[in-house]
Order: C-alpha cells, then structure tokens, then sequence
C-alpha cells in the first residue's frame, strides 16, 4: 500500500464516529497510518543496516532466532535472512551503545598498559646492555 494509498484512507475515514474525540482531548490516530510509519521507519532502519554490507559473517542462531528472522521475510521486512540478521544485529548495536562506548574506555585503557608495559620491558633489556 502506499503513502498515497494510505493517505485517501485516513481522509475517507476522517469522519468516522470512533475517530472524533472532544477538541479538548487529543484526536487518536488512525491504525493504518500508524502501521505505514512503523512500516516506513522498519524499512530506513533496514535501509540504513544494509549500507556497506561488504563483510561476510556465518553466523549459527537457535530456533527461536531463525524463527524471528523468518517473521521479518515473511513480513516483507527483509529479503532474505542476511537482510535479516544485519538489521537485527544493527539494531542491537544501536540500542546498546552505553554498553559499546564503556567497552571502548575499556580496551582504549588496556591498548594503553599494554603500550607501557611493552615500553617498561624494552627500557629495562636496553639499560641492562
């Protein structure tokens, strides 16, 4: 269905009683409407976890997980079960980016004393000589 498909919905059905609420109350909005944005969003989030796909990943699931990703193809979210699990791992890198940067402080720290400690051997094997 598209915008415009959507858009002659929610005029043709503007009118209908389960629609109209007091002025003082906010309208609610229609569940078609509703849908087509979640559906808009679900395809720029799949859009946007599909640049540069140029690394190949095999990758074993459980049931559960190839169940799901089944769901997204089905739903003609993805086209096929690697659109599927690159959105689903994009998105969890998105919704746990507190727990990326803290591991970042982290391996930056022990880049940085594994940098000294090779400088602290190097400096103590030259002053020996």
């Amino acid at each position: 269905m598209s915008q415009q498909q959507v858009d002659n919905h929610y005029q043709k059905n503007q009118d209908t009683p389960d629609l109209e609420t007091p002025s003082s109350k906010k309208q609610p909005s229609d569940p078609l409407r509703e849908a087509w944005k979640q559906v808009e969003n679900i395809g720029q989030t799949l859009g946007e976890a599909l640049q540069s796909r140029g690394n190949v990943v095999m990758v074993r699931v459980n049931d559960e997980t190839l169940r799901h990703m089944d769901m997204l193809i089905e739903a003609e979210i993805a086209k096929s079960r690697s659109e599927a699990a690159a959105l689903l791992i994009n998105e969890g890198i998105k919704h746990n980016s507190e727990l990326f940067s803290h591991i970042r402080q982290v391996t930056d720290q022990i880049i940085q004393l594994r940098n000294q400690l090779k400088k602290s051997i190097l400096n103590d094997n030259s002053s020996e000589e």
